[in-house]
C-alpha cells in the first residue's frame, strides 16, 4: 500500500468568482489505523454547490471551511486497514472523507462511516441519487412542496442532481412536472429521459418577460410547488405564475454564490398568493433520511429513478471540474473518480 495521502487544501478565499488558485495539492503520510479506527481508500469525490458558500468566510448555516485544510466533500470508497470491530477490509462506505485519496477515521463515532450494499445500487449513486443529493430532493418536495395529484411543480437546475430527482420524485406522486435547465441538450435529456412533462431553457429566455410568457405556456394551470436551486430572475419569473396557496423550497440560490446582490422582483406577491416560502438544511432533518433513503434506494434498483453522471478522473481534477460545476457545464451528478 502507497505510505502517501494526496490531498486538495483550500489555500485562500476567492474574492468574487473562484479560481484553481484557491486550491492546494498536497501530500500527506499515511498512517495505519490505531484502536477503533479505520483506513479507507476513497474511490469517488462528490462535488456540490455547497462548497462554493463553505470557501467564504461571512456568515453562514454551516462553519466556513478553514484555510490549509482539506477541502469537504462526501466520499465513497473502500475499508483497506481496520482496528474497528464493525468494519472489515472490502465494506464498502459512505462518509465526508474530502478531497482526498484515503481517509483515516475514527469509526467508533456515530454516523461518520456507513456501510453500504452495491448488490443493487452502484457504489457512485450513494453520493447522488440514493445519497445527500437525493435526500435532499426527498425532503424539500415530500415535506414542503407536498405535491398532490394533478398539481403543477416546477423545479429549477433540472438536470441537476437533485433537480432531476425532485421531478421524478413528483411524478411518482402525480404530480406534473416543469423543468427549468440550460441548453437544448439539457432540457431533451430532462423530458425524455427523466420523464418531466415539459421543460424550459432559460438561455433562450434571457429577460424576465420571456422567461415568465414561457412558464406561462409550460404551466397553464399556473405552479404549485417551485423547488428552488438558482434564485434571481428564475424566482422572479416563478412567482408571477404562482397559484394561491403555493409552496417554494428553498434548497439553493446559485445566482448569488460569488456575492451577487440577488434582488426580488415582486416580493409582494409573498403576500397576494399567500405562499409559503421555507428554507432547508438536509442534514438538520436526519431523523427523515431513513425514510428518504429507503424510497429512493427501492427506485433506483429498480429503475423507475434515473440519473446521470459527469465524471471527472483524478484528484488532481478536482477544482476544475468544481469551477465548471458552478457554471453549469457538468451534466448529472458532479463525480471525480480517485481510483
Amino acid at each position: 500500500m502507497t505510505a502517501v495521502n494526496r490531498q486538495i487544501l483550500l489555500a485562500s478565499r476567492p474574492s468574487g468568482e473562484p479560481g484553481a488558485d484557491n486550491f492546494k495539492l498536497v501530500e500527506a503520510p499515511l498512517s495505519e489505523p490505531g484502536p477503533g479506527q479505520v483506513l479507507v481508500r476513497n474511490h469517488y469525490l462528490s462535488l456540490d454547490p455547497y462548497m462554493r458558500g463553505r470557501m467564504n468566510e461571512g456568515k453562514s448555516y454551516a462553519q466556513p471551511q478553514p484555510l490549509n485544510e482539506v477541502m469537504i466533500g462526501g466520499t465513497v470508497g473502500e475499508v483497506v486497514a481496520s482496528r474497528n470491530e464493525h468494519f472489515q477490509v472490502g465494506d464498502k462506505v459512505v462518509g465526508m472523507g474530502g478531497w482526498q485519496e484515503y481517509q483515516l477515521v475514527d469509526a467508533s463515532q456515530r454516523g461518520v462511516l456507513q456501510k453500504v450494499d452495491t448488490t443493487h445500487v452502484p457504489l457512485s449513486a450513494y453520493l447522488g441519487a440514493v445519497g445527500m443529493p437525493g435526500v435532499t430532493a426527498w425532503y424539500g418536495l415530500v415535506k414542503i412542496i407536498a405535491p398532490k395529484a394533478g398539481e403543477t411543480v416546477v423545479v429549477s437546475a433540472a438536470s441537476g442532481a437533485v433537480g432531476g430527482a425532485v421531478g421524478q420524485l413528483a411524478k411518482v406522486r402525480g404530480a406534473r412536472v416543469v423543468g427549468i435547465a440550460g441548453g437544448a441538450d439539457k432540457c431533451r435529456y430532462v423530458v425524455d429521459e427523466l420523464g418531466f412533462d415539459a421543460c424550459i431553457d432559460y438561455k433562450e429566455h434571457r429577460d424576465l418577460k420571456s422567461l415568465s410568457g414561457a412558464l406561462k405556456t409550460a404551466c397553464p394551470e399556473g405552479v404549485d410547488g417551485y423547488f428552488e436551486n438558482v434564485g434571481g430572475m428564475i424566482l422572479d419569473a416563478v412567482m408571477l405564475r404562482a397559484n394561491a396557496f403555493s409552496r417554494v423550497a428553498m434548497c439553493g440560490m446559485i445566482a448569488g454564490y460569488n456575492g451577487e446582490p440577488i434582488p426580488m422582483a415582486a416580493p409582494q406577491l409573498i403576500l397576494v398568493n399567500r405562499m409559503k416560502i421555507e428554507g432547508f438544511i438536509v442534514s438538520e432533518h436526519m431523523e427523515l433520511w431513513p425514510e428518504a433513503l429507503k424510497e429512493l434506494g427501492t427506485l433506483v434498483a429498480t429503475g423507475r429513478l434515473k440519473y446521470r453522471e459527469s465524471v471527472a478522473q483524478g484528484l488532481e481534477n478536482a477544482p476544475e471540474a468544481f469551477l465548471g460545476l458552478l457554471k453549469g457545464r457538468n451534466f448529472g451528478k458532479q463525480l471525480v473518480k480517485l481510483i
